[in-house]
């Protein structure tokens, strides 16, 4: 995707990143909007004080409201690996979705090349690539459950879950499991469990079992 393909359409909400921070993670979301328009001048109102550094549309089309070196407002409360104040942290790229019907083509086509143009100008990996229901449960729930993660995986934009046989199944082993693949935020057991579901098994129901601890672990916490 060269810059030709990208419309600018600056936001005033946004500003330095703090203490010196460079983004090492991607937040993807989905806007919950009517049409991408319509989120695009939430995105740039200043009362409305949030923002994102892409949207992309239903047919594919890309609009930067910040620049990647700035800090938007796309993130909120949470953390991720022990880590908090994500925006300035992260990129954020809101999909034109209101999270009840599957991502079309063009939009998941042109995320995947937003996303591995982002990844090597930052040398982010597959595992920085997250949701924001990942870095906030149970507050958040995009890209939600029809949003294709395993189809980023294949093309190594986003982390495979791993293979496990946990030795128990309790709410303590599992909390210690999420905790390595990333999911470190103080949430209740319930929202914790729903939100890795969200990630890896969207069509998983019922109470905990082991394959829920098939969970990606971070390199960097490897």
């Amino acid at each position: 995707m060269g810059a030709g393909d990208v419309r600018w359409h600056p936001s005033p909400n946004c500003g330095p990143r703090r203490d010196g921070l460079r983004p090492h993670l991607v937040v993807i979301h989905y806007t919950a909007m009517q049409g991408a328009d319509a989120a695009i001048a939430r995105l740039c109102d200043p009362e409305a004080e949030v923002s994102s550094h892409y949207v992309i549309d239903m047919g594919g089309g890309v609009t930067q409201l910040v620049k990647e070196e700035e800090r938007a407002w796309h993130a909120g409360a949470g953390e991720w690996c022990g880590q908090d104040d994500i925006n300035s942290r992260s990129i954020g790229i809101e999909l034109d979705n209101a999270g009840d019907h599957p991502f079309p083509e063009r939009q998941m086509a042109a995320l995947e090349r937003l996303l591995a143009e982002i990844m090597g100008r930052w040398d982010i990996g597959p595992d920085g690539v997250i949701g924001h229901s990942d870095m906030a449960p149970g507050r958040k729930h995009d890209p939600g459950p029809r949003f294709d993660w395993a189809r980023l995986a294949r093309q190594g934009l986003a982390a495979r879950p791993a293979k496990a046989h946990p030795n128990e199944i309790t709410e303590d082993s599992f909390r210690r499991a999420a905790g390595e693949a990333g999911f470190t935020a103080d949430v209740g057991f319930d929202d914790l469990l729903a939100a890795t579901r969200l990630r890896f098994a969207p069509w998983r129901r019922g109470p905990l079992c082991a394959a829920d601890y098939a969970l990606a672990v971070p390199k960097r916490l490897a």
